[in-house]
């Protein structure tokens, strides 16, 4: 599936082959933000006109905007996980947060290097 990003806000697009169609909607927020287009370019166009135009009816409205990612999310664990995760951060003398942040890095970079090729 491919992806495109516009002011942090990540869409997944589809193609609808039976009406020579893309379409697109953004998977970062809860609000429904969506949009299509024949060809990448009138896509990616109207992916950034409906991401411009959420952020003008949300101020227009007084709405703070829901932000594509907060920096925070909550991962539930095993108890044994856990545990092995405080276990590995005493180890290496950094905090939970740290060992968890720089694992999550290093997989998300292996793994779109693999996909990007």
């Amino acid at each position: 599936m491919a992806s495109m990003e516009y002011k942090g806000y990540i869409a997944v697009l589809e193609l609808d082959a039976e009406n020579s169609v893309f379409h697109g909607s953004v998977a970062n927020t809860r609000d429904v933000i969506t949009f299509e287009g024949s060809n990448v370019e009138d896509l990616r166009r109207e992916f950034e006109s409906s991401v411009d135009y959420y952020l003008e009816v949300s101020a227009k409205h007084n709405r703070e905007p829901e932000k594509p990612a907060s920096g925070r999310f909550v991962v539930r664990l095993t108890p044994e996980m856990h545990r092995e995760l405080i276990k590995l951060a005493a180890r290496s003398n950094k905090s939970l947060n740290t060992v968890v942040r720089e694992t999550l890095q290093e997989r998300v970079h292996q793994e779109l290097a693999d996909i990007d090729g």
